[in-house]
């Protein structure tokens, strides 16, 4: 629909075009105006505004400029009919409006790009608004779209798959990528696209199939989740050892809003405890909250770490702590 409005508007202004190139050529030729008078007496035919000729005009000029009323009138009637058109089907309005969000779009910076809005793409919505984290999401469908709009998120309509809605949802500056569309061909031309964009942005990727696991980690892929599988290994494990699955399940779902497990990057600590150790931190008097693991610079993970562990650039800690405990957390470091 919008090509179409597009199309007319596109021929409402070579028609305008038109009108005026044949009658700064007609005077031209007829009167032997130069191009200055043969354009003044064109725009002020057109225009009907009722200004003096350059000079008295002969019968074959009068036919002329009858003729190019004619035309003009024509052409203007097309040009109001497809501009109210275009107004009216509330074209114009979706234009200013998606301008409006590219740019929101285009200010964001570290934000997570989600590609599909389906039932993985909604949950990992869900989970990055709790977090207060930035988010774009990329989905073709247009009523999935319309939901989306209406819910007063960041998205770009268009197939994730390209490169052009890519840019779009600001790929260059995102340090995340989640792609959750269904199909594994689909998640594999996304994860070697974005991974050609931005080498250094985190993708994460959904898989169906375990044989599309080691093509998506050879594409770029981060992380590749298997919905499928870990949906039967959760409910096998819930038989085997139900206490121990039920008690992780509430320490890190526990409801919409709320976490009893945080991430904390030693970059973002205060510059004093660079180089010090966690018993440093003193988390447990401060806040409550204990450290159940910790991510060394090379990536490799220690769980339950000893207290004389040193905090060195660019690891991370994993501390446990109730809700309120992480709130407190939160605001003091």
């Amino acid at each position: 629909m919008r090509t179409i409005f597009k199309s007319k508007l596109q021929k409402a202004l070579l028609l305008l075009f038109f009108v005026l190139t044949t009658g700064v050529v007609g005077y031209m030729y007829l009167s032997g105006y130069s191009f200055t008078d043969a354009l003044y007496m064109t725009v002020i035919t057109v225009s009907t505004v009722g200004f003096s000729e350059v000079e008295p005009l002969n019968d074959q000029e009068k036919l002329f400029t009858i003729f190019l009323i004619t035309i003009s009138i024509i052409s203007f009637g097309y040009t109001v009919s497809a501009f109210t058109e275009y107004i009216i089907s509330g074209q114009l309005f979706q234009q200013l409006k998606l301008k409006k969000v590219q740019k929101k779009i285009e200010k964001l910076n570290g934000h997570t790009i989600i590609c599909g809005f389906g039932r993985n793409g909604k949950q990992s919505m869900i989970k990055l608004q709790n977090y207060k984290k930035d988010f774009v999401i990329i989905e073709k469908a247009e009523e999935i779209i319309n939901d989306i709009d209406l819910q007063g998120f960041l998205n770009v309509k268009g197939d994730a798959t390209t490169d052009e809605a890519l840019i779009k949802a600001g790929i260059k500056g995102a340090d995340n990528l989640i792609t959750a569309l269904p199909s594994d061909a689909d998640n594999l031309f996304v994860v070697l696209s974005a991974r050609q964009l931005n080498a250094n942005c985190r993708i994460i990727s959904r898989a169906s199939n375990e044989s599309s696991y080691s093509k998506l980690k050879i594409a770029g892929a981060d992380n590749v989740i298997m919905p499928d599988k870990l949906g039967g290994d959760h409910m096998a494990s819930l038989v085997v050892t139900p206490d121990v699955i039920e008690f992780v399940g509430r320490l890190t779902i526990e409801g919409e809003t709320t976490a009893n497990l945080e991430e904390i990057s030693v970059n973002d600590l205060p510059k004093e405890y660079l180089d010090k150790t966690i018993l440093d931190l003193d988390l447990r008097r401060k806040t409550g909250c204990t450290v159940i693991g910790f991510k060394a610079p090379d990536n490799s993970y220690l769980i339950n770490p000893e207290a004389s562990i040193v905090l060195q650039k660019d690891s991370h800690l994993i501390v446990l702590g109730r809700p309120e405990q992480i709130s407190k957390l939160r605001v003091l470091f």
